[in-house]
């Protein structure tokens, strides 16, 4: 369990540089990210506890391929975290999702791993 536990922390320390440094640049062109942006501001796009986007409600179909292109890129990044950490793609997700929360505005939407979406 501590061992798990360790490997969890170092997991979210090493996300850290990847969740807000390659990420962004791997995971989203720059209309990709303009338009979750905007979806965000809108309370259309939210982040999820998976740490994936999700469509909140609505949303036009520039703004659900916004969200395809980012999640396809930030399940290429997890992969890849997930390999190099020895852990799972869902708990290297997980733990860049608690970063994205923490940094959601407040009015964003937010949806938990067994629950429907909240306003931060």
């Amino acid at each position: 369990m501590i061992r798990k536990t360790m490997t969890v922390l170092a997991l979210a320390a090493s996300l850290g540089a990847v969740s807000f440094g390659a990420l962004p640049a791997l995971a989203q062109s720059a209309a990709a990210k303009a338009a979750v942006d905007a979806g965000k501001a809108a309370g259309t796009v939210g982040e999820q506890a998976d740490g994936f986007l999700g469509v909140v409600s609505g949303g036009d179909a520039a703004t659900r391929a916004a969200v395809a292109e980012i999640n396809a890129g930030r399940a290429a990044v997890y992969k890849d975290t997930a390999a190099k950490t020895g852990v799972t793609p869902e708990a290297a997700g997980q733990a860049t999702a608690k970063q994205l929360y923490a940094r959601l505005a407040p009015g964003q939407y937010w949806k938990p791993l067994n629950g429907g979406w909240t306003k931060k």
